[in-house]
């Protein structure tokens, strides 16, 4: 670990007050020329005693604005002491967590996953369009048909079309026959360029995609492509769960990653991450934003510095050590689950390395699902499928009050 220690509580404090004191301060120093101020202080209680113990919250009032991408170029000078700390997070997660060469990558924490993977998306877009002149028409995104919905909905803004590659119905494993099937047939229609998204955690069933199952056949019909891995839910456990990951940016077919921090990481919501390669993110420069210093390279432009001040004290909160010891319980529980699962012989589908647990819906009564608040895979029509989600908040006891109902819901079956 380069960049990855874990601090004190006073450690903590003395750096968030440090990179406030290198911010504007709205209610002391003379600033005409930002829209913007601290929180409103009759609504946000900015002279609260607690603050000073409270450095997240803090920041909050403080409330900085982390507008542009803080690893290119120049930013807002008048924010630049949490930008570091925000550079720092992008360190711990690019270099530590998902193996890039430092300073070989840029990033910033983005309003969520969904943004991230359309980030993505959008800078690959205009990568082919600009530096290979490819049409609209010309290009494709390749995703399964268990990738998250931010994915269409990337497509629909960017107006692209989109592959969705058949998944097995138990394994949840590419359909690589039928992939390759695809892209012969999407070669033939004119499509040239392929802005490929492989899942390192489902949201529904936590499985983790083989991107050489997409980049092999890709490279075999030599279609140009660009790899993104949508890590949004796994990017805080797989790595930790299964150290002998390949799915980083050791992988040079790998070109940008999307993580999470308001999922496992617990941080508050508004918190995803997008991580790429050097070279890649300046294709969706705006250079309309000619106010803002160094310009703007992001989807959602302005964003608040407390979210990313968030992830900076959890990830230096637990440390290295800590995070893998708390990801390392969580894994025990998943394991507890499926046992008991198994010896009521009720199948379930879980990526090894990961914690969800999905359950057939014939096993469970709509009523036990409500009980436990358990998702569908289909809110609107007939569901197949329930998933149960390891996390923090999930207790041995609570499994253990689930899985006595699910096995009298069995016997009652069984009687009957």
């Amino acid at each position: 670990m380069q960049y990855w220690i874990k601090l004190t509580q006073a450690e903590r404090q003395a750096r968030i007050q440090q990179a406030l004191q290198e911010n504007i301060n709205y209610s002391k120093d003379i600033s005409l020329g930002y829209p913007a101020s601290k929180l409103d202080g009759k609504v946000f209680y900015d002279d609260a005693p607690f603050l000073k113990e409270a450095p997240t919250l803090l920041t909050f009032v403080a409330n900085p604005n982390h507008i542009g991408c803080h690893t290119l170029g120049h930013s807002e000078n008048v924010f630049s002491g949490t930008q570091a700390l925000e550079k720092e997070v992008l360190n711990v997660l690019a270099v530590d967590v998902f193996k890039a060469q430092p300073d070989a990558f840029d990033g910033y924490i983005s309003s969520g996953g969904t943004e991230a993977n359309i980030q993505a998306l959008w800078v690959y877009r205009n990568y082919f369009m600009r530096q290979k002149g490819a049409q609209l028409h010309e290009l494709v995104i390749l995703a399964s048909e268990d990738t998250h919905y931010s994915i269409p909905k990337a497509a629909n803004l960017l107006q692209l079309d989109w592959i969705k590659v058949p998944v097995s119905f138990e394994k949840r494993e590419i359909d690589t026959v039928a992939l390759e099937q695809q892209l012969i047939e999407a070669k033939a229609q004119g499509k040239k360029y392929v802005l490929v998204v492989s899942n390192m955690g489902t949201t529904m069933f936590g499985s983790v995609d083989n991107p050489a199952d997409y980049t092999a056949v890709l490279e075999k019909h030599q279609l140009e492509y660009k790899l993104h891995i949508d890590g949004a839910y796994g990017g805080f456990v797989y790595p930790f769960s299964h150290p002998q990951s390949t799915i980083n940016f050791e992988n040079p077919t790998i070109s940008s990653i999307t993580i999470d921090a308001h999922k496992m990481l617990q941080a508050p919501y508004g918190t995803g991450v997008f991580i790429c390669r050097k070279g890649l993110i300046e294709q969706v420069l705006t250079p309309e934003a000619a106010y803002v210093e160094g310009l703007d390279v992001t989807l959602c432009g302005s964003r608040s510095g407390s979210n990313a001040v968030a992830v900076w004290m959890i990830l230096f909160t637990y440390g290295p050590h800590g995070w893998f010891e708390k990801i390392s319980v969580l894994q025990l529980r998943t394991q507890f689950l499926c046992h008991e699962l198994d010896r009521l012989n009720v199948p379930y589908f879980r990526e090894p390395y990961m914690n969800i647990v999905t359950i057939p819906a014939r096993f469970i009564p709509k009523e036990m699902a409500a009980q436990f608040h358990l998702v569908p895979d289909n809110q609107a029509e007939k569901n197949n499928w329930y998933k149960i989600v390891l996390m923090h908040h999930v207790e041995v006891s609570h499994l253990i009050t689930f899985i006595a109902e699910l096995k009298h819901t069995l016997l009652c079956e069984n009687l009957t």
